[in-house]
């Protein structure tokens, strides 16, 4: 039988979205940014234009992140988001409408799943589904989770840390925090500001912690210089700062990160402890490439973690297997 709707995958992350088309692969990577005009709410922009506009718009738009935690904040600006990727993919002329799936945090309420669900149809699917990010990541990562073996994934992206125990083909034990790479970019902010008096952006924030960022302390420090605004003088200034700062900033956070894992384990039940302790947590998501993150999870947990190939990806990946192989992955996703 020939189909012709396609058949769409989306992460709709707080820091990035990813869409994969059917037959095609990947197709679409953009940062989750929209500019609006403040008056008419029209959208001008989306994804990385949207992104360079951010803190630098004048008073007539307002560049802005509709998703925060992983859930959507702002309906009407998610669904034209939404509208935008699927017009992109597509080629603006739509025949058929598309067959839509898109991740979401496990651990997101019933309400906020049928936001998502009710903005994907909205923006124009056929029929839209929902599948949890961390059954996605895993799938994505090649991880089989059709056995019966326990595997355990931890996907770590801007607004959430999703962590699921996964036998079975569905999710045995999960936990999301609101703890991820939005909240560890604000620790930075706020100790630049407290050590420094300097006030600095989300996107310098992000920069420094990619830049020099580290879970654990380095043996070889790093430096970066961090531009911002004076805090007393209101003049530019920029300051050097060091990993070992950055580290020290960030270590609430990472402990939140941990805690949600160690919270995982503890309700785990024993076969599928022994599992994961021979075959270690995978870490996927944007978060994850932090350095030293898996040898800080592998410290406080005692159990070995690694990082999945092409993290950031996973999710999307796995968002494509599953509306590929819909009949096979059924009971995992829920459909509007």
């Amino acid at each position: 039988m020939i189909q012709f709707s396609k058949r769409i995958g989306i992460d709709l992350g707080t820091a990035n979205s990813h869409v994969y088309v059917r037959g095609e692969g990947i197709v679409l990577n953009e940062p989750t940014v929209v500019a609006i005009t403040a008056e008419e709410g029209q959208v001008i922009a989306v994804g990385s234009e949207a992104k360079e506009m951010l803190g630098r718009t004048p008073l007539d738009i307002v560049a802005s992140r509709p998703m925060r935690d992983g859930v959507i904040a702002d309906y009407v600006i998610t669904e034209a988001m939404l509208r935008y990727f699927l017009d992109k993919v597509s080629g603006g002329m739509r025949l058929f409408k598309p067959e839509v799936m898109v991740a979401a945090p496990a651990g997101i309420t019933s309400v906020e799943r049928r936001a998502v669900l009710d903005a994907t149809l909205s923006a124009g699917a056929k029929t839209a589904y929902l599948i949890d990010e961390s059954l996605a990541a895993a799938i994505g990562a090649g991880i089989p989770i059709a056995e019966a073996s326990g595997h355990m994934v931890i996907d770590i992206g801007g607004g959430t840390t999703d962590v699921a125990v996964i036998a079975l083909g569905g999710i045995v034990v999960h936990n999301t925090e609101r703890v991820a790479g939005n909240k560890i970019d604000e620790a930075i902010i706020n100790a630049v500001r407290r050590e420094y008096k300097l006030i600095v952006g989300e996107r310098m924030a992000e920069e420094i912690k990619i830049q020099i960022g580290s879970a654990l302390p380095l043996r070889e420090e790093l430096y970066a210089d961090i531009k911002g605004r004076d805090a007393v003088a209101g003049l530019p200034k920029s300051v050097k700062i060091s990993s070992s700062f950055v580290t020290e900033a960030i270590k609430i956070e990472l402990a939140g990160i941990v805690g949600a894992a160690k919270s995982v384990l503890e309700q785990t039940p024993p076969e599928l402890s022994s599992d994961i302790a021979e075959k270690g947590i995978v870490l996927s998501g944007g978060s994850s490439q932090l350095r030293n993150l898996d040898r800080l999870i592998t410290q406080q947990t005692g159990v070995p973690a690694y990082v999945a190939d092409d993290p950031m990806m996973c999710v999307v990946k796995g968002t494509g297997v599953a509306i590929e192989n819909l009949d096979k992955f059924k009971r995992n996703v829920i459909r509007k």
